[in-house]
């Protein structure tokens, strides 16, 4: 019997050490790792109606496992009728087997599911090794009931990684699964 996340197993026993071969490490504390997962969905439509902000809170608490924050405008924008300290999204982060639970289900079960899915990209890394990738439908996690949601949501993904550089954490996230597109394609 498994003692956590099947891909934290796999990253411990192998990826790590393919890592540190690849990458010429001479500690094992120097291997890049995931720190965080951040989910952000940002719900600008929540100004008018504040039960989308209810129902998007009970979604991302299914697809996360996890009760979300409720965030809220840092600064008043007269063109969107928003004004500070108002809820405008969810946000949740995961960290420890939380998180390794969710990239597990992110990679083998959510991302198959995109209707033409050719993989992610290569290029949403930020220069420090981080990952972010954004989902237009929340509905593709196994988790949202389809006949009981009251509209399709966009959702953020943020993969935190000790990685110095985009290549370091490419391969890191390349190793434990994460589909990445073939050069070349759009």
């Amino acid at each position: 019997m498994s003692s956590g996340p099947r891909i934290k197993e796999f990253y411990e026993k192998t990826v790590a050490p393919k890592l540190m071969k690849e990458f010429n490490y001479k500690n094992a504390n120097q291997v890049p790792r995931i720190v965080k997962i951040s989910l952000n969905m940002g719900l600008g439509e929540a100004i008018q109606n504040a039960k989308i902000l209810d129902n998007a809170s009970g979604e991302m608490t299914l697809i996360s496992g996890q009760k979300p924050v409720i965030t809220k405008a840092r600064r008043s924008i007269a063109a969107f009728k928003l004004r500070e300290g108002m809820p405008i999204g969810v946000t949740v982060t995961l960290r420890r087997d939380k998180m390794f639970y969710f990239l597990d289900k992110l990679i083998n079960i959510v991302l198959p599911r995109v209707r033409d899915f050719r993989g992610v990209s290569a290029k949403a890394f930020d220069g420090r090794g981080n990952y972010t990738l954004g989902v237009k439908e929340h509905i593709i996690f196994p988790e949202i009931d389809y006949d009981k949601i009251d509209k399709i949501k966009g959702l953020n993904i943020s993969i935190v990684t000790t990685a110095n550089t985009d290549e370091e954490a490419r391969y890191l996230l390349t190793e434990l699964g994460m589909p990445f597109r073939k050069s070349g394609q759009q």
